[in-house]
């Protein structure tokens, strides 16, 4: 367990409380570039078959701007003003996300997992850490990158668990939600929420008591009464200072197979659902939970 002191939220004046407002169009993830480090490489990827394949050669593509590091994947969060790939190419499944770019940050405040930040507090506009829409996909009117209520949050998970979870964001103190979604032309869903809290320490202790981090999430979503944990990858070994818990649907699968990932980065908690009828491709998860976990880390 982390640090369990709180530290102060940090200033975002346009940012409502959560459930004032309608969801805001977000200003997008192009705006503003990065600064910090470089980042390192992804160190491994699933063993055997197509897809391990494939997801190395999307995987390398974040090598483009920085060197290998030791033992630690840095990803994109201490870039110093560098735009980073989609990861964007044609023929394995990969969608064409547009360039990578974290927004700038106020003068003398530090990126979340800089040595200097003690809290891993995101000073950046939460609703520009949305990963933005890939090429090709039709936004989700309701979940245009801005700020969401907390019921909608709640109805990604099963009835009978949101009376429990809405009380934990409450009890843990999440500040806003910021959500974008998408639906591609083969019928792939994406789902993207991103929960604000008041420090580190309690994005652990949320997670572990309102959702669980086990073998399978204590709190199942709508779309996956039951899931496991996705082994297909060495998440870690990707992600850098970010924390990964990936979940698969467990089989037999129902009209839709729904893939979940939970993102534990500094004061944010990332949640991705990915579906589609019949089966929801692993190349097209994997690339865009990494992307989001980047702009995170």
């Amino acid at each position: 367990m982390s640090d369990t002191s709180t530290a102060a939220a940090p200033n975002t004046p346009d940012a409502p409380a959560r459930d004032d407002a309608p969801a805001a169009h977000a200003e997008g993830a192009e705006a503003g570039p990065p600064t910090g480090e470089s980042p390192a490489a992804p160190a491994a990827v699933a063993r055997g078959g197509r897809v391990a394949y494939a997801v190395a050669r999307w995987a390398a593509a974040v090598l483009v701007c920085g060197g290998l590091g030791a033992g630690t994947a840095y990803g994109i969060a201490s870039m110093d003003r560098t735009d980073v790939p989609g990861l964007a190419t044609e023929s394995d499944g990969r969608w064409d996300y547009p360039r990578l770019t974290l927004p700038a940050l106020p003068e003398g405040l530090q990126r979340p997992h800089s040595d200097g930040n003690r809290h891993r507090i995101h000073h950046a506009d939460l609703r520009r850490l949305l990963l933005p829409a890939p090429e090709g996909a039709m936004v989700d009117k309701d979940l245009t990158g801005g700020w969401t209520k907390d019921s909608r949050y709640l109805s990604e998970y099963a009835r009978e668990h949101r009376p429990d979870l809405r009380q934990k964001l409450d009890d843990y103190g999440v500040r806003h939600i910021a959500a974008r979604g998408w639906t591609m032309p083969d019928g792939t869903t994406t789902r993207i929420y991103l929960l604000r809290f008041t420090s580190s320490s309690l994005v652990v202790e949320f997670h572990q008591s309102a959702l669980g981090m086990g073998l399978s999430p204590d709190t199942a979503l709508v779309g996956a009464p039951e899931a496991r944990l996705d082994m297909s990858m060495e998440w870690a070994d990707l992600t850098g200072p970010v924390t990964l818990h990936v979940y698969d649907e467990v089989r037999p699968l129902g009209a839709e197979h729904t893939r979940q990932a939970y993102i534990v980065a500094g004061d944010t908690l990332g949640l991705v659902v990915q579906s589609r009828k019949g089966a929801a491709e692993a190349v097209p998860f994997q690339q865009t939970v990494l992307l989001q976990s980047q702009l995170l880390g």
